[in-house]
């Protein structure tokens, strides 16, 4: 059984009914920099392998002593190319070996990496966001794996006076400088110089949030911010330390979780990064699947709808199954609840195949914390708990009402500034310099607070009816993704000064027909609607009122459009370009003449 420390936490109540959380766990050593661990594992374990990624019918892997010495070659490379410390290089592409040497090569010399979303390139549609982010940050360099994949995007006019790095610059539209040719240097006193300048403060990365309401913002992440939070990790999951943990992870990079997060969990502590090259999405998720077969892992993570497909894999395919658990320590989810039939399903087969449940986690965090701030470090039963706070955060739980808490959160994993935006930093924290993080908390068990605490959606998405009603709009979507099942890919709470409570629904890839009937933006296919009529009133039979109750739903006919911005780069809805690109639904959601309409 996976060792694991038992939740032991301080509450402080002050006279406002605020609560101050913290743990009461010490937080493990910190190192200054990340070229500590990568110099550390280089020296301790040189043949173990660090990086590993598909290479045709194999697998490239780069041991620690090879990542290290390509690093610093690579940083050579860098600084000959003109690149200084304080300079930004962005990355437009996905996950790869290469990404993460040049990404680790930038911070041994203080150059920034600044990597996006690779859709961001890819779909003309969504290219405003990555010029956007180029305008912001003005970067010195761009990397990409495959110079004519990305080639649209590199010769793009705003872009195309910014020298290129390619892993493949074969077919690129411009000149571009190979990866080939930046290892190939000899690293000098110039890079040792700037190594030795490496410290908490500098400045590692910019991360851009999802910038659902708005543009997305830079979050300045320093050194310090991503090695305290590995050993605020460290210091509550001692599994960390007792073995190298061994990652097969698709997460993006330009994402926090999968970039800094898990990424930096396997430099941190010699462990070993597969990088799958699926998603769980129709089309790739057959290559995550390949990748867990031969390299499954100790660790792994994955937001909601990945369990929810490898669970359904895995009772079609004992291989997989056995494979799958035979090394298997933690189990991790985030991003979203995790719907509990999902958990049972995945302890069902884990039982069947090694008569136990492993470690099953989840988190909180964002962007601006680098992210961990809270975390599920004792075995639960249950899904939905975020956790107690990691050693050194400290939580401060602002009551919105009895159970309700404003979620709120200071420590040296939080940003302290967004890049060149001095008014929304300000606006970004209260006066105590905790981070105003918008979301709300209940406790798991409250008279038990050290069970820890369940998410309890987002304040800003709470909404009234026009009977001045509230709802708990973040909250409300959890239950009905739960009742409506494989039957939905996501929904949308909506009903803002409406008489009742509305839910735009996106149908499940799995269950649509390309023969289903529809009329314009709405499916009318009746017997999937009878599916979700039937399911909505077994939901409505437990509500309390109409704060609750979810009265009627339309069907859309199109999933949500990356290139129209409705769908973020880590796959969650963008509630407010939703609503604006499908006013029409939401009139016809709110037209009882309409024959489209599902009633609750």
């Amino acid at each position: 059984m996976t060792q694991l420390l038992p939740h032991k936490i301080d509450v402080e109540t002050r006279d406002d009914g605020t609560l101050i959380l913290t743990s009461q766990y010490p937080v493990d050593p910190v190192v200054k920099n990340t070229g500590v661990w990568l110099h550390d594992w280089a020296e301790k374990t040189p043949e173990a392998i660090f990086l590993a990624e598909k290479s045709g019918d194999n697998w490239r892997e780069i041991s620690f002593a090879e990542s290290l010495s390509t690093v610093r070659a690579m940083a050579q490379g860098l600084l000959d190319m003109g690149l200084k410390p304080g300079d930004r290089m962005m990355v437009l592409s996905g996950n790869s070996v290469d990404h993460g040497l040049i990404m680790l090569a930038a911070q041994y010399i203080g150059v920034i990496g600044v990597p996006v979303a690779e859709q961001y390139s890819l779909i003309p549609e969504a290219r405003d966001r990555l010029l956007y982010i180029a305008e912001k940050t003005r970067p010195s360099a761009l990397f990409v794996s495959d110079a004519s994949l990305y080639g649209p995007a590199i010769a793009d006019p705003a872009v195309a006076e910014i020298p290129v790095i390619a892993s493949d610059p074969e077919g690129a539209p411009r000149i571009v400088t190979a990866v080939a040719d930046l290892a190939a240097a000899t690293p000098g006193n110039a890079v040792d110089a700037a190594y030795a300048e490496i410290g908490p403060d500098t400045l590692a990365k910019i991360l851009f949030t999802s910038g659902s309401t708005s543009q997305p913002k830079g979050v300045c992440t320093t050194q310090r911010m991503m090695c305290v939070n590995q050993a605020q990790l460290a210091g509550c999951l001692p599994l960390l330390k007792a073995k190298p943990p061994k990652i097969t992870d698709w997460l993006p990079w330009n994402h926090v979780f999968g970039g800094s997060h898990n990424f930096n969990m396997a430099l941190a502590n010699g462990g070993s990064m597969y990088i799958d090259d699926g998603k769980p999405v129709k089309g790739l998720f057959d290559k995550t699947l390949d990748s867990l077969r031969t390299h499954p892992g100790n660790l792994s993570f994955n937001v909601p709808v990945g369990w929810s497909l490898l669970v359904s894999a895995m009772k079609q395919d004992a291989g997989l199954r056995k494979a799958f658990f035979e090394q298997v320590e933690m189990l991790f989810y985030a991003g979203a609840a995790l719907p509990q039939d999902i958990w049972d399903g995945l302890k069902e087969l884990s039982i069947e195949e090694r008569g136990e449940m492993p470690f099953m986690t989840s988190s909180w965090g964002m962007t601006e914390t680098a992210p961990a701030t809270l975390i599920v470090h004792e075995m639960i039963d249950k899904s939905g708990v975020i956790g107690v706070p990691v050693p050194g955060a400290r939580i401060k739980l602002v009551p919105e009402d009895e159970n309700r808490f404003e979620l709120r959160v200071a420590g040296d994993n939080i940003m302290t500034a967004y890049f060149e935006d001095p008014g929304k930093t300000a606006d970004a924290f209260d006066d105590e310099g905790f981070l105003i993080t918008g979301d709300a908390v209940k406790f798991f068990q409250p008279n038990r607070r050290e069970a820890g605490l369940l998410f309890d959606g987002r304040i800003t998405e709470d909404f009234k009816l026009m009977t001045g009603t509230w709802v708990r709009a973040a909250a409300l979507r959890e239950k009905a993704l739960l009742a409506l099942g494989p039957l939905v890919q996501d929904v949308l709470v909506i009903g803002q000064s409406r008489s009742d409570i509305g839910v735009l629904v996106f149908p499940s890839a799995a269950q649509m027909r390309e023969d289903w009937s529809r009329d314009g933006d709405l499916i009318t296919e009746s017997a999937y609607l009878d599916q979700i009529k039937t399911k909505l009133a077994d939901l409505n039979s437990g509500a309390a009122g109409s704060s609750t109750r979810l009265a009627r739903a339309v069907i859309l006919a199109d999933p949500p459009s990356v290139k129209d911005h409705e769908i973020t780069a880590k796959g969650n809805l963008n509630v407010s370009r939703v609503l604006a690109n499908r006013a029409a639904a939401v009139d016809r959601l709110y037209d009882d003449a309409d024959a489209a309409i599902v009633k609750g």
